[in-house]
């Protein structure tokens, strides 16, 4: 089982390391301590508390859909050619970058500074580890 130190299991809340030190001493998390002493928490437990604190922002209602990641942000930055665009959006920490038609962009009254809900549909994810 997989311990974090408080500093990086606050960075995966986004929370402060006071806010985690909080939740192990009021018995939220178990806390141990690593071979040079510092405090850690346990990662399954963390990731059940990550998965708690999880409130994606709403981003409406738009009928069926199949993609199941949906994050709605702030269009950030447009590059447009006669043809395609790249549209960049700050979701929450998270910068996202799409390709779509230029036609796209304007049909959907894209600016810089408009709200938009970025909708990602993988068959392929990679998962990598820090080394």
């Amino acid at each position: 089982m997989p311990h974090l130190r408080i500093s990086e299991a606050a960075g995966l809340l986004g929370v402060s390391d006071d806010t985690v030190r909080r939740m192990v001493d009021s018995g939220r998390l178990s806390g141990g301590s690593d071979d040079s002493g510092r405090r850690t928490v346990d990662g399954a437990e963390l990731a059940a508390v990550a998965q708690e604190l999880a409130h994606p922002a709403e981003v409406g209602t738009i009928g069926a859909a199949s993609a199941r990641n949906r994050m709605r942000g702030i269009v950030t930055a447009i590059t447009t050619d006669r043809v395609m665009a790249k549209v960049e959006m700050q979701c929450g920490p998270y910068r996202i970058v799409s390709l779509l038609s230029t036609e796209s962009v304007e049909e959907l009254g894209l600016t810089i500074g408009s709200v938009a809900v970025a909708s990602v549909k993988s068959t392929h994810v990679v998962v990598e580890v820090p080394a």
